[in-house]
């Protein structure tokens, strides 16, 4: 496992890029990331929280998803109810109503904090339902992905010291045994 500041950047983006080839992801997709910085640099989830920890893990996820049109919601803790940071723009394309909070590193986390200070135009929302999404500690994302979650496995399976969990989704099957799948 990689402790470095640089080595958690090297994991995110790959971690990033192997989700997206994985889900077949497309430009307007939403990926929500959980992120503990706690237990990337080896403590428990809320308790050792790490801003540059989690800067360095968004600056390698962040850039891949940009460059491919794909937006990020990054999940809050559970002290602001797991509400996540999205772009203004992703909300009124989706139709997620605002609330008002802005996540700081210890109500909040400080991956969601980073993320509202990189964003160029951050609001909070409370519910989505994202394509793919990557759970970095443990974080618990099942709740903002769409209805039909199929885990993806990495060639990683930690970031830094946090467990990586990945998921991906895909459309309900329905119509029982004559129905015809592509």
């Amino acid at each position: 496992m990689v402790n470095s500041l640089e080595g958690l950047t090297a994991q995110g983006r790959q971690a990033t890029v192997e989700l997206l080839e994985a889900a077949g992801l497309r430009p307007g997709d939403l990926v929500v990331v959980g992120c503990s910085s706690s237990e990337m640099v080896g403590g428990q989830i809320g308790h050792a929280s790490s801003l540059e920890a989690a800067q360095a893990v968004f600056a390698g996820i962040y850039p891949v998803l940009r460059e491919r049109k794909i937006w990020l919601a990054a999940q809050c803790c559970e002290h602001l109810n797991r509400a996540l940071v999205i772009e203004e723009a992703c909300a009124r394309k989706y139709g997620y109503d605002p609330v008002w909070v802005v996540p700081q590193p210890k109500a909040g986390g400080s991956f969601a904090a980073t993320a509202w200070k990189n964003f160029a135009s951050p609001v909070a929302v409370e519910h989505i339902r994202a394509h793919a999404g990557l759970d970095i500690g443990g974080t618990l994302i099942g709740m903002h992905l769409r209805d039909v979650a199929v885990p993806v496995r990495l060639s990683l399976d930690h970031i830094g010291q946090a467990i990586l969990l990945c998921a991906r989704t895909r459309p309900k099957l329905i119509g029982g045994s004559r129905a015809v799948y592509e």
